[in-house]
């Protein structure tokens, strides 16, 4: 039990290591500093996952570790992860000024924008994402480990969700650059939100499936229903990675085509655009769609759709995204004011388009 509460504390302490001593990219993002220069991260995500499971993969072959360890010591390492997370969210919070609102809105919400170690080596942002990326595969590894253990074989549906979980954490770490671009790099601070979060409920709240089913018998699951979970998998992760590339190769040269193929449509005021044209003219937050998708193409590939707790993931995405559209917008008109009412006659539907 002792073990179990502690292993999330070692495994964030080694990806930090990891984080540190790997050979990495020095990248500009899109954040300023106080003298208008953007800052510089220092990416490294595949590399670490890579190393990370080469090391669990070690401690399985050497006899180590069993490889569903992760598995057997699940709420012992949530309990842990929380504690972490809280105690991580309170020493980043506490000790720095007030932004003015009440204790536990600053707890919450954060009062650091771009929390920074060793000359920015280490972003406390990044590494967070990278942190829950990383756990949350070698739970997704573990969980599927133990279905093959305790049944004797690993089901298409439980090895298709995991494959699709481990195609997002793959995907999220290649292109990191680009979620340097995203709103949680430039528009919320670190607290527990985003802290908690990341350490707690990333590495655990999104293989809820895998949890919910890897204990259980195959279920048996229909190849068209496999069929369907990945084709839904891939055209959301189209529109969220589409989307957010075409977002990146925007902000980096307004006049290029993305992908060498769509026009960069927008509307202007003189002195500030933006993007309405490709993926963007669909609807404001497209991306936002995709993610929705892949969740479900996730759930839908463990074969058992008329089970309740895994349909929790996809509900989680449109429970954040939707309230999250609805921030962006407000904040958005604030910051373009008539400009903001010209883009949203050009792009009318907010996340599905043609539906809201």
């Amino acid at each position: 039990m002792i073990l179990g509460f502690f292993l999330p504390w070692i495994i964030f302490g080694a990806i930090l290591a990891l984080h540190v001593v790997l050979p990495a990219r020095w990248i500009d993002g899109y954040v300023r500093d106080d003298h208008g220069r953007p800052l510089r991260y220092r990416l490294n995500g595949v590399v670490v996952l890579v190393a990370a499971v080469g090391v669990a993969v070690l401690l399985v072959a050497v006899h180590a570790a069993p490889a569903d360890e992760l598995w057997r010591h699940r709420w012992a390492g949530l309990a842990g992860a929380c504690v972490f997370g809280l105690l991580f969210t309170a020493a980043l919070v506490l000790p720095a000024p007030s932004t003015g609102k009440p204790l536990l809105a600053d707890l919450y919400l954060g009062r650091r924008e771009n929390p920074r170690w060793r000359g920015g080596r280490v972003d406390t942002k990044m590494w967070l994402y990278l942190a829950g990326a990383v756990l949350l595969e070698l739970n997704v590894l573990s969980f599927a480990a133990h279905q093959d253990r305790a049944t004797g074989h690993l089901s298409a549906a439980v090895g298709l969700s995991a494959g699709l979980l481990t195609c997002f954490v793959v995907d999220y770490l290649t292109f990191e650059r680009v979620h340097l671009y995203t709103y949680d790099l430039f528009a919320e601070r670190v607290g527990f939100k985003l802290g908690w979060g990341c350490v707690v409920f990333y590495p655990y709240f999104y293989c809820v499936g895998l949890w919910a089913r890897a204990d259980e018998p195959d279920p048996h699951a229909p190849t068209w229903l496999l069929v369907l979970a990945g084709v839904v998998f891939a055209g959301g992760w189209t529109l969220a990675r589409g989307a957010n590339m075409q977002k990146f190769f925007f902000k980096r040269d307004p006049a290029a085509r993305a992908f060498g193929l769509l026009e960069p449509r927008t509307v202007s005021d003189g002195e500030r655009t933006l993007l309405c044209g490709g993926f963007w003219g669909a609807s404001r937050h497209i991306n936002y769609l995709g993610e929705i998708l892949m969740a479900v193409g996730i759930t839908l590939a463990l074969g058992a759709p008329g089970d309740p707790v895994p349909w929790l993931y996809p509900l989680y995405y449109v429970g954040l995204l939707v309230p999250r559209q609805i921030d962006d917008d407000r904040r958005c008109a604030a910051k373009y004011g008539p400009l903001w009412d010209e883009y949203r006659a050009r792009v009318r539907w907010r996340i599905v388009p043609g539906i809201y």
